[in-house]
């Protein structure tokens, strides 16, 4: 179903795309919206038990998209250097391929405090007041991985 990368010498190692998928602060979800075109959009992420986790509103565009099909792929790319002398560009990239759903209850408030954790680490107090004020009016979308690719170009 999923297909092989193409160029085997850029095949990224598994420790290095659950590295990149941990580390990298956001990606690109991509989905099928409205009339069937594509649609990708940035989000802040966690990589938490093998699943991106991201945090939004539980109205909008993507969640219209992931209602109608959970099918999605989320992308995230590090270090991009175009080298121009050489006609090509340096970079890593994890590509995740994945069934999209909303959690609920103690996965939900667990991945709000990693998303916390994440990005505003030395602000735990602040973080814990912002997810009792606004945690249940926080969605928490959970992509659940079948399949993730890692490619690097050196």
């Amino acid at each position: 179903m999923f297909r092989e990368l193409r160029r085997k010498d850029k095949k990224m190692e598994p420790e290095l795309i659950e590295k990149l998928l941990e580390e990298v602060e956001y990606g690109v979800m991509s989905c099928v919206e409205d009339g069937g075109y594509g649609y990708g959009v940035p989000v802040n992420h966690i990589y938490m038990d093998g699943a991106i986790y991201f945090h939004c509103a539980y109205a909008g565009h993507k969640m219209d998209a992931i209602e109608r099909n959970s099918k999605v792929s989320y992308l995230v790319v590090d270090k991009s250097q175009v080298l121009p002398e050489d006609l090509d560009t340096r970079f890593s990239s994890v590509i995740v391929f994945g069934n999209a759903y909303i959690v609920e209850g103690d996965e939900k408030n667990k991945a709000l405090h990693e998303i916390g954790n994440k990005f505003s680490k030395g602000f735990e107090d602040k973080v814990e007041k912002e997810i009792e004020k606004v945690g249940n009016n926080t969605c928490v979308v959970k992509i659940e991985i079948e399949h993730k690719e890692g490619k690097i170009a050196k």
